[in-house]
C-alpha cells in the first residue's frame, strides 16, 4: 500500500463534516493561500510518512463512525494514497469527505487518473483556495465565500439540515498540548487572545 506524508489525525470529531468523522490532515500544499490556517503544512517534507494501510485500519477500527475527512495540506497532491483510504472507507459503508483548495473543474480536467479515483471515492468535496477578504459561508465548514459544497454521490443532498448553520470547534487536551479542532475564524480569534501550542483547523 502506498505511503502518506501526514500533519496530524483525530481519531474522531463532530467538527469536520456531518456526523462523528476521523479526520485526517495530510502534509504538503503548493496552493498556499494567503491566511491560511495551517502554514505549516505547506512543507512536503514535515510530518510522518504513514501508509494508507494503517490509516484505513485505524478508521475500521473506530466503532460508529458516519465517516473520514481529508484536509490539509492539500488531500489532492496526494491523490493515490489517499484514494486507496477512501476506496476501503466506502467498501464499509461510511462516507469520504474532502477539502482541497482546487475547483471541481480543475481537479475534473485534471490528466492524472489518482486525482479521478480520489473524486470517484468522494462523497462530499468542499473545494476552493480559502480566500481571506471573502471570510464566512453560507455552508458549514468552508471558510470563505468563493468555497463550495459537491455532493458527488447519493450519501448527502444540499437540503440535509447538518449543511446549513454554525459551526463548531472542539478544544482537546493533548499531551499538554491545547488542540482547536474546527472552524478557522475561531481558531484565528484563539491565536490572538490567548497561547495554543497545537492548533488545527480547515
Amino acid at each position: 500500500m502506498p505511503k502518506l506524508r501526514v500533519a496530524h489525525r483525530v481519531r474522531r470529531t463532530s467538527a469536520e463534516g456531518p456526523g462523528e468523522r476521523y479526520a485526517l490532515w495530510v502534509q504538503g500544499c503548493t496552493i498556499r493561500c494567503a491566511g491560511c490556517c495551517n502554514p505549516e503544512m505547506f512543507d512536503p517534507e514535515r510530518g510522518e510518512q504513514v501508509s494508507a494501510a494503517e490509516i484505513a485500519a485505524e478508521i475500521a477500527a473506530e466503532p460508529d463512525l458516519e465517516g473520514v475527512t481529508f484536509l490539509g495540506g492539500e488531500p489532492f497532491e496526494q491523490a493515490a494514497a489517499l484514494a486507496r483510504v477512501a476506496s476501503a472507507v466506502r467498501r464499509a459503508g461510511r462516507t469520504v469527505m474532502t477539502f482541497t483548495g482546487h475547483t471541481l473543474e480543475r481537479l475534473r480536467a485534471s490528466a492524472d487518473p489518482a486525482v479521478h479515483a480520489l473524486l470517484d471515492a468522494t462523497d462530499l468535496l468542499a473545494d476552493g483556495p480559502f480566500d481571506r477578504q471573502q471570510p464566512g459561508s453560507a455552508w458549514r465548514w468552508l471558510g470563505s465565500q468563493n468555497q463550495r459544497l459537491h455532493f458527488l454521490s447519493d450519501r448527502y443532498a444540499a437540503d440535509d439540515p447538518r449543511m446549513r448553520g454554525p459551526n463548531t470547534v472542539e478544544l482537546r487536551l493533548t499531551g499538554g498540548a491545547l488542540e482547536i479542532v474546527g472552524w478557522a475564524p475561531a481558531v484565528r480569534r484563539f491565536e490572538r487572545e490567548g497561547p495554543a501550542r497545537k492548533v488545527r483547523s480547515r
